[in-house]
């Protein structure tokens, strides 16, 4: 008898899950990835088709973090061990960012 952590990354690769699983993955570990004080400002909400969608407090934040883009992407991408993470989208956060 074969064990589910031995049998569920081909199942997951068979069903074209991977990428989204690594997606959502960045969602959870975004303040691991970019740090305390990006993470105090702007979260990852969603992924979906390659786009991580991040709210952000404040426009001269999402400025900001529009400049650290690439940067972000490659930090994401190098802790999550591929490349699922193709790009960020910025969106005014509701209600403010939460720690």
């Amino acid at each position: 008898m074969e064990r589910l952590g031995d049998v569920l990354p081909g199942l997951l690769q068979g069903l074209g899950l991977t990428e989204q699983l690594a997606g959502w993955r960045a969602v959870g570990e975004w303040e691991e990835a970019v740090g305390g004080a990006i993470a105090r400002r702007a979260r990852a909400v969603s992924f979906r088709d390659g786009v991580l969608l991040v709210e952000v407090e404040s426009a001269p934040w999402r400025h900001e973090l529009a400049l650290l883009k690439r940067d972000l992407v490659r930090r994401l991408n190098h802790r999550l061990g591929g490349t699922s993470v193709k790009d960020l989208r910025f969106t005014h956060g509701r209600g403010g960012i939460q720690r």
